[in-house]
């Protein structure tokens, strides 16, 4: 999030079960545009009732076309390839979403199928294997992938796409290293970690899609773990279904600590709002949703009202003293999600400053996991 947000990209959702992590981010632009995010899980470990092995998923709408992204980490070891496919299925059919037009995964218009996926390369002996790798034969060892031989038996995967291997395997390493494993079990290299996606066809597209993958490489610098991640950039190119906002919201007037603000919004089109939804300040470059300097409630901090416009006030005991550039952000907590958000606009430092806050000397986070490295994807968004 440090990383991002300078670079204009916003935490939109986030799913965890124990070490399988799925983060989406966007660029501030788009994100009164995604909406019905939800998110869910499935356990597959010890017979589904532990959640090392399964698959996290966030689903949204995005200009009205529906997205779905899957991160799985499925059964490891060589023999279990057909077990790998049989715990994809299940958590393909147990991972439902509203509304009904798309219940499941495999529902939405674009699925990205990634994560550790387990799939090795069986047959060769480890001679040849890293004899292909450091000769960069890459090509040499595709029969063999597990994932590329099950996709021929299996209809279900022939459905996704996969870019090609033109990178070297990226398990098992030894930490903080290039060497492939040299502890006593030798693991063999394989890709274990995968990009996938599928689009569902469609015979007449009203508002139609395209997906061009523009990279699908791996990056052997990092060390922290036994696997090197992969990434993939993708180009999307879509027509919209909408180009306004659910809500429009400004700053009405002057914004300073010393006297309490005013907020205009005014809906732009029919949406499910509550006494529940609450518009938040927020400094421009801000991490999350949750990043809010301070917030008021739509309804309870309502000051005049009619048909096509609201004004709300925050008082300014709320109003940061020593100001700066911020945005105002509506958002809906039936959709939970951000409908509307304003120009940046400056807010004057309060004649009350005493002197220069600081942060926070720590903040706790939960620690990443160090046996997996899940993929990364990066999209580029070209509307047409």
């Amino acid at each position: 999030m440090s990383s991002l947000a300078p670079r204009g990209y916003l935490k939109v959702s986030s799913i965890r079960m124990q070490g399988l992590l799925l983060l989406f981010f966007s660029k501030l632009a788009h994100v009164p545009f995604i909406r019905d995010i939800q998110d869910t899980y499935s356990r597959t470990g010890v017979s589904g009732y532990w959640g090392n092995k399964g698959g996290v998923s966030i689903r949204l709408s995005f200009y009205g076309h529906m997205l779905c992204f899957l991160n799985c980490h499925l059964a490891a070891h060589m023999q279990y390839a057909s077990q790998r496919v049989d715990e994809f299925e299940y958590i393909l059919n147990t991972q439902t979403f509203d509304p009904k037009k798309t219940p499941q995964i495999l529902d939405h218009k674009l699925v990205f199928w990634f994560g550790d996926l387990n799939f090795r390369i069986q047959d060769h002996g480890m001679h040849f294997l890293r004899n292909c790798i450091t000769s960069h034969k890459f090509n040499l060892l595709w029969s063999k992938d597990q994932l590329t031989m099950m996709k021929k038996k299996e209809a279900l995967l022939q459905e996704f796409d996969e870019g090609p291997l033109d990178f070297q395997p990226t398990y098992k390493f030894d930490r903080f290293s290039d060497c492939y494993d040299s502890s006593g079990k030798m693991r063999k290299p394989a890709w274990t970690d995968r990009i996938l996606w599928r689009k569902k066809q469609e015979e007449e597209e009203e508002f139609p899609l395209k997906l061009k993958q523009d990279s699908y490489t791996s990056n052997m610098e990092y060390g922290v773990s036994d696997h090197k991640p992969v990434i993939g950039i993708f180009t999307l190119e879509l027509r919209k279904m909408y180009e306004t906002p659910l809500v429009r919201v400004c700053a009405e007037g002057e914004w300073s600590a010393d006297f309490d603000a005013i907020v205009i919004y005014s809906p732009l089109e029919p949406f499910p709002s509550s006494a529940w939804d609450w518009i938040g300040l927020y400094k421009v470059g801000f991490r999350s949703v949750s990043d809010y300097i301070t917030y008021t409630w739509v309804k309870d901090d309502e000051v005049s009202f009619n048909d096509e416009l609201t004004q709300v006030y925050v008082s300014k005991d709320e109003i940061p003293v020593l100001g700066g550039e911020c945005v105002l952000c509506y958002y809906c907590s039936t959709l939970q999600c951000i409908v509307g958000i304003s120009s940046p606009f400056k807010v004057s430092a309060g004649l009350l400053q005493l002197g220069p806050v600081s942060g926070p000397d720590f903040i706790a986070g939960p620690n990443m996991p160090t046996n997996t490295v899940c993929p990364s994807m990066l999209l580029h968004i070209c509307p047409f």
